[in-house]
């Protein structure tokens, strides 16, 4: 019998032509994984194909995890596909608005990932957003040390970034992390509000303000590599690799109380 076909750790379901909502399913925590890349690469080219899309909203299956961090387990193969940062940088080039409704953790390249979409929106009472990247002897890679200091300004950045520490909705929406925090209750009607009314308008103005907005908002590819880079090293550091191994052994990667409460527990290495 043939292998079975990988499940996709997306889910998109497509509210009207112009309108499709996209889920984060990857048990048992929703790591960001190779995978995950791919098939990010992959959403972003059919983004691209589509002539009627015009608002995309992420979000996840996990109410726990909205995406909790990088897969810190090296794969069994060496990954080819597009690497975050070429897929990021296409979703900010892109047409299409993207939206991030975060419920749950959003930490590391999960953050990241929300940092590289056009808007933010995050439950009160469930999200908890991090950088917890020097927590565990590394540096972020995949677009933090660029994108958070033109949302939240350096001495915040820094606070974020050093720090390692988690941070809730409120907190994150008064430093401009992200742009609205709502009760939980009205997350979802709030978000697909504001995207179904971008959607009911034309693409052509869409397309071209946020082309105007990208000119005096976006890091440049250059600082990206850089910080890309310096997170492909950090993990080669040998002081990195034991930090990490204690942490996994600790329960990083699985879902626990160290997971839950990673702000508080990665500073006790």
């Amino acid at each position: 019998m043939p292998n079975p076909t990988p499940q996709s750790p997306l889910k998109v379901v497509r509210r009207s032509p112009s309108y499709w909502r996209v889920t984060f399913d990857n048990p048992p925590i929703n790591l960001v994984s190779y995978d995950v890349f791919a098939a990010l690469a992959d959403l972003v080219d059919r983004m691209e194909a589509d002539e009627d899309l015009k608002v995309v909203v992420f979000d996840s299956a996990d109410p726990d995890f909205f995406l909790a961090h990088f897969d810190l387990v090296p794969p069994k193969e060496p990954y080819t596909g597009p690497s975050w940062l070429e897929t990021a940088a296409r979703m900010a080039r892109s047409r299409v608005i993207t939206i991030a409704s975060v419920r749950g953790r959003a930490r590391g390249v999960g953050s990241e990932f929300t940092l590289a979409c056009d808007m933010r929106f995050a439950s009160k009472e469930k999200a908890v957003l991090g950088q917890p990247e020097v927590g565990a002897g590394i540096t972020p890679g995949g677009g933090a040390t660029e994108r958070l200091p033109l949302l939240v300004g350096r001495g915040r950045a820094l606070e974020i970034i050093a720090a390692a520490d988690d941070f809730d909705a409120e907190t994150a929406e008064r430093y401009g992390w992200i742009n609205r925090a709502l009760p939980d209750a009205e997350l979802d009607a709030y978000v697909d509000r504001v995207a179904t009314r971008i959607a009911s308008f034309d693409r052509r103005p869409l397309a071209e303000v946020k082309s105007l907005i990208n000119r005096s908002t976006l890091p440049s590819e250059t600082d990206l590599e850089a910080g890309q880079d310096t997170f492909r090293t950090a993990l080669t550091w040998p002081e990195a690799q034991e930090r990490v191994r204690r942490l996994l052994q600790r329960g990083m990667q699985q879902r626990g109380d160290l997971e839950y409460r990673l702000g508080e527990g990665i500073a006790d290495e």
